[in-house]
Parts: C-alpha cells; structure tokens; sequence
C-alpha cells in the first residue's frame, strides 16, 4: 500500500514538473520573440502573405473547375444524344438515357425538326422545351421576350428579316406532307427575334406543344421523337467522356458524344490557369522561405555571444535547436492562422471580380495552411540552426 502511495506520489510529481518545464519553455519563447519584436513582425509578416497567397490560390486551384464550368456554360451545350438506329430518339430511349447522365446538369432541351411554310417561302420549324432551351443557349440574344403562351413563336433574325416580321407580328406556319398535301397549319404570334450569330437564326422556335400541334410530329405526341437532344453539363471533360460510354454502352437507339469544342477548349484554359497557380505558389513559398531564413540568421548573429555563453555553461546544441524550432512553429503557426483566414478573403475577391461569383470555403484548408506555415518555417530554420550550433563558446566570448 505504502508502495503505491510513493508511486502516485512520484507521478504526480513528474507531472508537475513537467507542466513546469513546458510552462518555462513557453515563457522563454515568448519573451525572445517579445525581445526581438521588429524582426519577427517581418518575419510573421512574411510568413502571413505566403499563407495568404498559398491558401487564396488554393482556394481558387479547387474552385475554378466549378466558377470555369459556369462561364463555358455561355455558350452552349456540351453534351449531344443523337439517333443511332431510327429517325428519331423514342421517349422510353430519352429517359434511359438522362438516368446515365452526371450531376450538374443545368439544361437539357430536346429538339424536333421539320421543314414548314410563311407565304409559299420555306423556313425550319423546331419544337422544344424554350425553358430548358434557354439554359443550354444562354448566349442566344431575344428582342422582345421568350414565347410563354400558346400559339407563340421565337422567329430567328434571318427568317425575320426576309418575311418582315417583328415582335408583335402574325404569321401562318403550314407543314405540307408527301406529295404538297397540307398536313397542318398554325396561327403564331411572333413573341421575340432571336439573334445568335449562327444557323438559329434561320429557325422558328416553339413549344413541343405547338410543334406536335402543327402536325408537324406526324402522330407523335409533344415530348417524344426527338431529333437532338442538346445538354449543358457542368462537369469535368474526364466525367462527360465516362458519361458518354456509359450511355452508349447501356442504351440502345441513341449516340451521346462532347462537343469538342466546347470541352477541349474549357479544358485547355483549365489547365493553363492551374499551371499558372503551381508556378506562382512555387515562387511565393520559394521567397517566403528566404525571407524567414534571412530573418532567422539575423537573430542568430545578433544572439552570437548570448548563444556562446550558454554553451559555456553547459547548454546543449539540442535546447538550442529546441529554442528556435519553438519559435518557428510559433511564428508558422501565428502567420498561417491569419494567412489563411486573409488567403479566403483573397479568393472571396477574386471569385467575384472575376467570375462575379462566391467561392467556396474548404473547413480543411485552415488546419493545413497552419501546418503549411509550420514546415516552411522549419525549413526555413535549418540554416540559422546548423550556424547557431556551430559557435564557438571560446571565440565568441573573446570577442572574435
């Protein structure tokens, strides 16, 4: 019994002189750092604007796949599905499909095409969904305003231009089957003219509706048979490939393929802008590095004679090393902290000046700028550490 009694007696003992050492330890820092304030601000400043710059760029790094997806949704699908074994893809062929498809769709409008009649003068007529077709083709420009009833049409600029047709205007649409027999008509009234810059503008755009309506769907009810089917996905172009054998594996009667023009060029600035940020956080670790090490060594030529005498009074190159690593971690950790919290605010920025949209915050990024920090801060030691363990305590003391 008495034998356990010294043993607790013992533990606790070693537990308060442990908490005692690491208390002195902790004062020491301090009290060094405090010493020699003017040059661990530059320091803490140094080791604040790499944290900084290394988490905005970060930040931005992961975010711009997303922020960069959105911007090349502007301007147009990326994503076809086309027939492969009849004219038309069914409904039940439709839907297979859109369940293979990868998160981030932001628009899916089919298409339904078939040549029509104003006055004798042949025009494309097109059936779709104009909300989901508004989302695919954002780029596409209305004068007047998006069709939103019955019996409204979206009349292309070109088309416009030689029938004399405005916002406002009545037209007749005939849909004339084998032979020149009339197979429907329809009265429309022209809700916009669109400008795009491409073949739409030769196009008259309505509702699936109005399109099966017209006769123009030959039996076919409005949502079904379609001769496209154009989806904006925001998605990596390795997820829209996968995405695309998958369909073609898995559903038969439709063809899925990327528009490579949209995805090799999305995926060429992507790459470009992230090389961009590697290079750049190269350079920022590179310099905050020097400049904590030109920091260091400055301390440790002014603490020459205090370091010699120390040595001459038993201090070990180990307490030394101790010393100033508590100081860079100090430092790393004190800068990191701030550096991460003004590198979100950076990236903030830069999301809304140029993507004009807020990034998102990473929970995880605070702990690792911290731990960053605290490895570039003891790399950046070891230099004015091996020059600090190599006084001489008898040529220092003589004033050499």
């Amino acid at each position: 019994m008495a034998a356990k009694s010294a043993s607790g007696e013992s533990n606790a003992a070693l537990k308060l002189k442990s908490s005692a050492r690491a208390e002195f330890y902790l004062r020491m820092v301090v009290s060094s750092l405090v010493r020699r304030r003017s040059r661990m601000v530059v320091a803490l400043l140094a080791i604040t604007i790499g944290a900084t710059i290394l988490t905005g760029l970060i930040t931005v790094y992961y975010d711009i796949p997303r922020q960069m997806g959105r911007e090349f949704r502007s301007y147009g699908a990326n994503f076809l599905l086309s027939p492969s074994l009849s004219a038309s893809i069914s409904g039940e062929t439709f839907a297979a499909a859109l369940s293979l498809l990868p998160d981030g769709v932001m628009g899916i409008a089919p298409y339904r095409y078939r040549m029509a009649k104003i006055n004798e003068q042949p025009f494309m007529a097109a059936g779709t969904e104009l909300a989901e077709a508004r989302k695919t083709s954002p780029y596409w420009a209305v004068d007047g305003r998006w069709p939103e009833a019955v019996g409204e049409a979206l009349i292309g600029e070109e088309a416009a231009k030689s029938i004399r047709l405005a916002p406002g205007s009545a037209f007749t649409l005939t849909v004339s089957g084998e032979g020149g027999a009339v197979q429907g008509t329809k009265d429309f009234t022209v809700a916009g003219v669109l400008r795009s810059g491409g073949a739409e503008e030769a196009f008259i755009f309505m509702s699936l509706d109005d399109f099966a309506a017209l006769g123009a769907a030959e039996g076919i009810a409005a949502g079904e048979g379609f001769d496209v089917v154009e989806c904006s996905i925001n998605a990596p172009r390795e997820i829209l490939e996968a995405a695309a054998l998958r369909v073609n594996a898995g559903v038969d009667g439709v063809e899925a393929r990327l528009v490579r023009r949209v995805t090799e060029s999305e995926g060429a600035v992507l790459s470009k802008l992230q090389t961009l940020i590697y290079l750049v956080t190269f350079i920022v670790l590179l310099l905050t590095m020097i400049c904590v090490a030109t920091t260091m060594m400055a301390v440790v030529t002014e603490r020459r004679r205090e370091i010699g005498l120390r040595k001459a009074l038993g201090a070990s190159n180990g307490s030394l090393v101790t010393e100033f690593m508590g100081e860079g971690v100090f430092l790393g950790a004190a800068g990191g902290a701030l550096g991460a919290l003004l590198g979100f605010l950076f990236a903030q920025i830069v999301g809304l000046k140029v993507f004009n949209h807020a990034v998102t915050f990473y929970g995880l990024l605070l702990p690792a700028a911290i731990a960053a920090a605290i490895i570039i801060t003891g790399i950046a030691c070891l230099i004015p550490l091996r020059s600090a363990t190599s006084v001489d305590p008898a040529v220092v003391l003589r004033g050499e």
